[in-house]
């Protein structure tokens, strides 16, 4: 049957169902990536997203009309304005005021001559201007230090007329937890969040009117060490400071429109409790004995306390809104089994590796003792194993009064585990293991006929929720827990398919910003807690540069760009000033890291070590061609020709000192012709003959990749764009070591840092360096995406504005599906391919277009919004 023929069928199929349907309306209103927001700087425009939903087909926005008010009265008015925008649309009223509440509306014309109704009402609310805050920083009395105990805050109130509103703004030095009359303040888990705390500090708004009543009321906290100054890499303590704090502003509007205002001062109290100590790497002791019954609450007797000191300020630290998700909870496992291991040790096995912490009810005798213990894996033997943890100890303490009855949970700390062991006094039938992650909306499914590459992308997804915990890190188990910037960059385009990572990304490439040396050297990690002289290394630092390009390609977010360009220029300017003749020759890199290294059986000279500066030149190359990418979207003409220019001398370069006249690279490794031909290094004429030395190398490794950190996320793509796809599929359907199924095979549920964490023959890697929950190499789900299912975005029409679609079946699948949630709506791609019959299903959100690339057909269809089925004979 004619493809285009089998679409009109389906089409009409559902045309009844469409004619009923209202032509079109407005859904998913948000206001900077969330739905309706408190708390957004005042002093920054607000941009605006809203999606289309329309049972007709081809539909466009012709035109749209904002309408924004606060306090009942009109602030602004967009008047009709043509355009087909509906993301990033940026509010161009009066200035914005602090404490405001904007409610805001929108409809649209679409190009079938319909006019929504106007959108459902939503809102944004501003924060504090810097000039607001008239709280005062508190810490406690008594002697203070990482050691513990964890301090408690309290202060008592009388409230005496009708609330109509009320919010507080808070923060800590360190990490919080408040409650007004006993009630939890938010959901959140870990605030104010990690950033340069030297530069920048967030605070977090949350409407708390509900909390408060008329008469006495008690509002309360606790601090914990946190990222401030707790344990950080190599024991590293006190690194923004060596006294935790508290910053605390409650304002209540009372129906008449006058206002109280409750704040931290010396009018508050502090006292230790039962947290003996709660910290990142080892976890928290909580002694129940200790507990102080009533303090949450008005009425406590709270005379032993000792008044609070009033602390200072960072001068140089600004308080800014926070803008990120914040880490909330969101699955719970129960145990998958108990087990027995022959050392005799009582071990829980919840069945996924997970980030987070395990939940229990509290039962035995006073000063009994409960201790929990988290590991990833099992030793060889079946016993309990945590030496890949190093110094990082990952217990939880808890000291039974007697009386218990309730669930516990930790409070500052998390855990990287899978396996929990267990001694004392503790129910197991009361035990559930809670996974925590900052709270993006999942936007990705990918799903096969093959079981295995479906536990791949599930590894893929628990990676990233593993270590999108507040910032990108590398590992979350030992004693690290960093944001590399290696890692982050590796992973960032798989990162926007599975989830919504922009406001991630956006508040982590600020704290990079700010902690970008002079000279425009960009840090190993962000925040940057090393704080090395030189800390600049290829494929690291290039996040400076690639991180804002992918984030940009998936949301279409200039602004992404426009907050970033000096940033991307400086870090090109770093490299440019430490070449030779426009080589970067020069330098400490990690090159290539953890990439696969057989041993005496490659003593034949098909190494798979990169020369460190070949690659340090092709990174150079791929950091200029994106800030030439950023400096024609932003209109930086006069950057565009200089940089273009520079790019022609470090490819020039390249190929003078790195690869021979007939085209051969120093390194014969395959991250060599992977980096060379991803960056187009290579002139054309020798850019196959390249691509067949890649292949040959993968051949003489038995089909196996070698790559490593820098190479992986490559690989694949370039082996599918050189007319190689089905040596592609080889290495993603490899099962043995080195591979991506290789550890599925051993039983993995998260991506880990080596190819070969647990060996071939049961035995374990290096205990320095073993994580089984590391992203980095989760990067081929980027491939997955863009070329199984083929799912694509458009760089001249950026956040799936267009869309291009190239599915590309191969490795025996005989079917593959996914989906993508764009901020325009769902993408979707699904095929089947069995006995030489190919067909493919896809969907198109309105308000884009797509270009559609079906497998063995040279034609490009010009596809609208809307849902179309092909079906036809194919032989590939």
């Amino acid at each position: 049957m004619n493809p285009v023929v089998s679409f009109y069928l389906c089409f009409l199929g559902f045309l009844p169902t469409m004619l009923n349907a209202q032509p079109v309306r407005i859904t998913s209103l948000l206001s900077e990536y969330a739905s309706n927001p408190i708390g957004l700087p005042a002093a920054q425009p607000v941009r605006l997203c809203w999606k289309i939903a329309s049972s007709e087909k081809d539909v466009l926005q012709t035109a749209y009309e904002i309408k924004v008010s606060a306090g009942g009265r009109s602030v602004w008015n967009s008047s009709k304005v043509p355009s087909g925008q509906s993301v990033h649309v940026q509010y161009k009223g009066p200035a914005l005021q602090p404490r405001t509440r904007y409610a805001w509306q929108v409809r649209i014309w679409d190009n079938h001559g319909h006019v929504s109704k106007w959108s459902p009402v939503n809102y944004w609310e501003t924060g504090l201007d810097d000039h607001d805050w008239s709280a005062s920083w508190i810490t406690p009395s008594y002697p203070d230090s990482t050691e513990g105990p964890v301090p408690h805050f309290r202060k008592t109130f009388t409230i005496g007329k009708n609330i109509s509103s009320a919010r507080l703004y808070i923060t800590a030095h360190g990490l919080y937890e408040a409650w007004i009359n006993g009630r939890r303040v938010g959901d959140a888990f870990f605030t104010p969040g990690w950033t340069n705390y030297r530069q920048r500090l967030q605070y977090q708004v949350y409407d708390v009117t509900p909390l408060l009543t008329a008469g006495p009321n008690t509002v309360a906290a606790i601090v914990g060490d946190g990222w401030y100054r707790g344990p950080s890499y190599r024991d590293k303590k006190n690194i923004y400071g060596h006294t935790s704090g508290l910053l605390f502003q409650l304002e209540i509007t009372f129906t008449d429109n006058t206002r109280q205002t409750i704040v931290s001062d010396d009018t508050w109290r502090s006292a230790d409790g039962p947290i003996r100590y709660s910290e990142f790497f080892n976890g928290e002791c909580y002694d129940a004995q200790k507990e102080r019954t009533g303090w949450l609450s008005p009425g406590y007797d709270d005379t032993q306390w000792t008044p609070v000191k009033i602390g200072t300020a960072d001068p140089a630290a600004r308080l800014i809104a926070s803008i990120a998700p914040l880490v909330k909870k969101h699955e719970v496992f129960k145990p998958l089994s108990i087990l027995k291991t022959p050392k005799g040790e009582t071990v829980i096995d919840f069945g996924q590796n997970l980030v987070g912490w395990v939940r229990f009810r509290t039962s035995g005798h006073k000063g009994d003792t409960i201790m929990l213990r988290h590991g990833e894996v099992l030793d060889p033997n079946g016993n309990f194993y945590t030496a890949n943890l190093r110094s990082a100890l990952q217990t939880i303490t808890y000291i039974a009064k007697g009386t218990d009855n309730e669930w516990f949970e930790p409070h500052f700390t998390f855990q990287g585990f899978r396996y929990v062991k267990v001694e004392g006094p503790l129910d197991l039938r009361n035990v559930e293991a809670i996974a925590l992650y900052s709270d993006m909306d999942v936007t990705g499914d990918f799903s096969t006929s093959d079981t295995l590459i479906n536990q791949l992308q599930h590894n893929i997804q628990w990676g990233q929720k593993g270590n999108f915990i507040d910032i990108p890190t590398d590992c979350p188990q030992r004693d690290e827990r960093l944001g590399w910037t290696g890692d982050a960059q590796a992973f960032s385009a798989t990162a926007t398919f599975n989830m919504n990572v922009a406001a991630f990304y956006a508040k982590w490439l600020a704290d990079l910003r700010s902690e970008q040396l002079p000279d425009g050297a960009v840090p190993y990690v962000i925040p940057n807690v090393l704080r090395p002289k030189d800390n600049a290394s290829a494929g690291w630092s290039d996040v400076a540069t690639i991180a804002p390009w992918n984030i940009y390609l998936a949301y279409g977010d200039t602004a992404i760009l426009r907050d970033q360009y000096a940033s991307m220029k400086a870090w090109v300017g770093y490299i440019r000033a430490h070449t030779v003749e426009n080589l970067w020759n020069t330098g400490d890199h990690f090159g290539d890291w953890l990439f696969y290294t057989p041993g005496d059986a490659d003593d034949d000279g098909r190494a798979a070590i990169t020369d460190k500066h070949l690659i340090a030149q092709t990174f150079y190359a791929h950091s200029t061609q994106l800030l030439i990418n950023a400096a024609r979207v932003l209109g930086r003409t006069e950057d565009v020709r200089e940089y273009t220019t520079l790019l022609q001398k470090i490819r020039d370069a390249f190929m003078d000192e790195y690869t021979t006249r007939k085209g051969r690279l120093v390194s014969g490794s395959q991250t060599a012709y992977v980096l060379a031909l991803q960056f187009d290094m290579l002139p054309e004429n020798l850019r196959a003959q390249a691509a067949a030395r890649l292949v040959q190398n993968i051949k003489d490794y038995g089909n196996h990749l070698t790559t490593g950190f820098l190479g992986t996320p490559y690989l694949c793509h370039v082996l599918t764009r050189f007319g190689y796809n089905d040596v592609a599929y080889m290495l993603l359907m490899q099962q043995t070591y080195p591979s991506w199924l290789y550890p599925v095979k051993k039983g993995a549920t998260t991506i880990w840092e080596r190819w070969d964490g647990i060996r071939p023959d049961g035995s374990l890697q290096q205990a320095n360096m073993n994580s089984f929950n590391h992203y980095a190499y989760g990067a081929i789900g980027d491939w997955m995406y863009k070329v199984i299912a083929g799912i694509n975005p458009v760089d001249t029409a950026p956040g799936y504005k267009k869309i291009l679609l190239t599915p590309r079946p191969g490795g025996g699948l005989s079917y593959a599906r996914a989906h993508l949630e764009t901020l325009y709506g769902s993408v979707s791609s699904s095929w089947t391919y069995t006995n030489g019959r190919f067909t493919l299903d896809v969907d198109i959100p309105p308000n884009t277009t797509a270009i559609l690339v079906l497998p063995g057909k040279n034609e490009r269809y010009q596809l609208g919004s809307g849902t179309y089925h092909y079906d036809y004979t194919w032989s590939p």
